[in-house]
């Protein structure tokens, strides 16, 4: 498979990504058996050969949001 690990300003955030998609709120990352997570942020480069996706805060908004129904922004629905 080819899955990627996703880093944040340096950090891993979240690891074996499947797919990376650019939405309103920033980019939304999907996982195996992870929750879905939306990251307040920007592509800042894609490295097939090394399987990484390198992501840079946005300015306004450095948290990350998990869609999974029970969290948002970090705050309990």
């Amino acid at each position: 498979m080819c899955q990627a690990t996703v880093y944040l300003n340096g950090e891993v955030i979240m690891r074996d990504v499947l797919m990376v998609e650019p939405v309103p709120e920033g980019i939304r990352l999907i996982a195996l058996f992870e929750p879905v997570q939306v990251v307040p942020a920007t592509i800042r480069q894609i490295d097939l050969m090394k399987h990484r996706v390198i992501l840079e805060s946005q300015p306004e908004s450095p948290q990350l949001f998990e869609r999974n129904g029970e969290t948002a922004g970090g705050a309990p629905v």
